[in-house]
């Protein structure tokens, strides 16, 4: 291999801080994502991680040391290191509980912290590479490890962004010294960013939610909370430091697409750095005010782009491939505003309207974006319109539309769909007789649920790693999702139960009248397969046509032939219940980008 990009980048290069000659990546190796290490002056590339279940989470420390977490089936494990030029591979914190990752971070002296989740509790660890590490503190809820101060003094954990402790700042030794927002501060939201990378500074950068805009904030323990309100955004962001100043990044989610902001916290000045039109999946500030960022859109792969202190855009680096069909967007009125979708339509346009699929993301707090999806690309290729529509609680729209579920949780959602397919219907850009939902996670509750709720609007459905019985799910989920199940009804099955009940996929089972692939994972922790078996056994019990899938793995998998697989057992489901698209189906499907959507 003769550089990074001859393989799929699944996110920019992590630059060792002590010499950015030395780079680690993720990227494909088979068909899983694997680790990386880049020698940017012998332009070499090195594998450091071979599993089977393939790894992605990685990071590269100032003495030139790769870490990356190896996990099991059911997303357990713990993080190990290697020399950046190779060497025995050892583990990074040796004796450390095994569990989920949930962050780490080196700083230039060589003091480790790493967070694990280990069922209700988030255990945080302190330590220096190879050795035995010291637990810090242990919560009763689920966090994330947000960052440590450069001297080593302060960790940032980050809960939910609407928690009342949002995010909370500990000495090494786990004293408490801040908690975000803090009591009777205003505001919706707080999600931490990390602290400056500044020698001598202990500056922690945030986002603030105010309730109709996003803005920067810094907290330090010398002025506390500082909320920059002079720099508004009407949609969502986040933000990185640029090295060596007090400057930020800002990469704000607009309406399917991505822009960056150069925010300078000392003279309050913002500019617009010039991209692409399109997605950016990763943005990285340099020295001297340049970025790399991992550009995409719907037509064309993730390639690098890189942009010069003075704004300059210079050429992609990578190979550049084009998606068939005709990419556009689509907005449908409705009376909580319009809708936004983004359309694609096969190549050569036949006399009769295309059948269509509509790709249903997970969050529900994420969105679809104007960005290469391997799903798409075998679709399109294969004759369907795709569908893509950014629903109420999308994000990319503001905190209102974000937070809009009026008809209740995924009724709203399931309404947003059924409204842009008459109107695709109206103006004869898809066939009324032959559309089909298709979702991952939370994407794929929604598919579930349109079909019981509004069986005659929909032919066929392909639901992965769905949320099938809320109550079921919701006892058995990860405490995260749990906290987001009592948040997004307003209290728990037992103290809201119709709530659950209603927006229950398994409350409509019985009333499914289209074709149905349920697709689930026996490791699955997020939406387990208990739940998913129940429903099942309902769809049976009401004769429902339906198939079921099942994969050995947990609900994240960067294992690209399982990809591969549901993808094609699901062209073939759709093939089989729809009517034939011309042209047929490519007999090899696109690798897949990156892993299924979240929920």
């Amino acid at each position: 291999m003769t550089s990074p990009y001859q393989v799929f980048v699944a996110a920019l290069p992590d630059v060792c801080p002590a010499d950015p000659r030395r780079m680690v990546f993720t990227a494909d190796s088979g068909g899983r994502c694997e680790i990386f290490a880049w020698d940017a002056e012998a332009r070499r590339a090195r594998q450091v991680t071979d599993s089977s279940g393939g790894t992605v989470h990685r990071a590269i420390d100032a003495g030139g040391y790769v870490w990356w977490f190896e996990e099991d089936a059911a997303e357990s494990g713990r993080w190990w290191f290697q020399h950046f030029d190779g060497g025995p591979r050892l583990p990074g914190l040796p004796g450390a509980p095994a569990g989920q990752p949930r962050g780490l971070a080196v700083t230039a002296d060589g003091a480790v912290s790493a967070a694990v989740a280990q069922g209700r509790q988030t255990v945080v660890l302190m330590g220096r590479r190879g050795r035995a590490p010291r637990e810090v503190l242990r919560t009763s809820g689920p966090c994330r490890l947000g960052g440590i101060a450069p001297d080593g003094t302060l960790i940032a954990l980050a809960s939910s962004a609407d928690d009342t402790a949002a995010v909370t700042v500990v000495t090494r030794d786990g004293r408490a010294v801040a908690t975000l927002p803090g009591p009777g501060r205003p505001g919706t939201g707080l999600w931490c960013q990390g602290f400056s990378p500044r020698a001598g500074h202990r500056e922690l950068l945030l986002v603030q939610d105010l309730g109709d805009c996003y803005v920067p904030a810094t907290w330090t323990p010398q002025e506390g909370l500082n909320t920059h309100h002079w720099c508004t955004f009407d949609t969502e962001i986040n933000a990185r430091w640029y090295p060596g100043t007090r400057e930020v990044l800002v990469r704000q989610d607009r309406h399917g697409r991505s822009l960056l902001h150069r925010v300078n916290l000392d003279t309050r000045r913002r500019k617009i750095v010039p991209t692409p039109p399109g997605s950016l999946l990763d943005a990285a500030p340099r020295s001297g005010g340049a970025v790399d960022c991992l550009w995409t859109d719907t037509a064309h792969p993730p390639v690098p782009h890189a942009v010069d202190g003075d704004g300059t855009t210079l050429p992609p680096r990578g190979p550049s491939t084009v998606v068939p069909g005709r990419h556009t967007d689509l907005w449908t009125p409705s009376d909580a505003g319009r809708v936004h979708t983004l359309l694609s339509l096969p190549e050569p346009a036949g006399s009769a309207p295309p059948p269509a699929v509509f790709l249903i993301h997970g969050g529900p707090a994420d969105h679809d974006r104007d960005a290469y999806d391997a799903t798409v690309h075998s679709l399109v290729a294969s004759g369907y319109a795709v569908v893509r529509v950014n629903y109420r609680g999308s994000t990319g729209y503001g905190p209102h539309w974000r937070r809009a579920f009026p008809a209740g949780v995924g009724h709203t959602q399931v309404a947003d769909l059924a409204a842009v397919r008459a109107d695709l219907v109206s103006r004869d850009l898809i066939a009324a007789d032959a559309a089909a939902l298709w979702g991952v996670s939370w994407g794929a509750y929604l598919v579930l649920l349109a079909l019981g709720s509004r069986p005659g609007l929909w032919q066929a459905g392909i639901a992965v790693k769905p949320v099938a019985d809320w109550v079921a799910a919701h006892r058995a989920t990860t405490p995260a999702l749990r906290g987001l199940d009592i948040r997004l009804f307003g209290g728990t099955p037992d103290e809201v139960p119709e709530r659950y009940a209603s927006s229950s996929p398994l409350t409509y089972a019985a009333s499914v009248a289209a074709p149905l692939l349920v697709v689930g994972a026996t490791h699955d922790a997020k939406c387990p397969p208990g739940q998913i078996r129940s429903y099942l056994a309902a769809l049976a019990a009401a004769d429902v046509p339906h198939e079921a899938m099942w994969l050995d793995t947990g609900h994240d998998g960067y294992d690209g032939a399982t990809h591969v697989a549901v993808l094609r057992r699901s062209l073939g489901f759709l093939r089989a219940r729809l009517p034939d698209p011309a042209p047929r189906a490519p007999d090899r499907p696109p690798a897949p980008a990156g892993g299924p959507r979240s929920r």
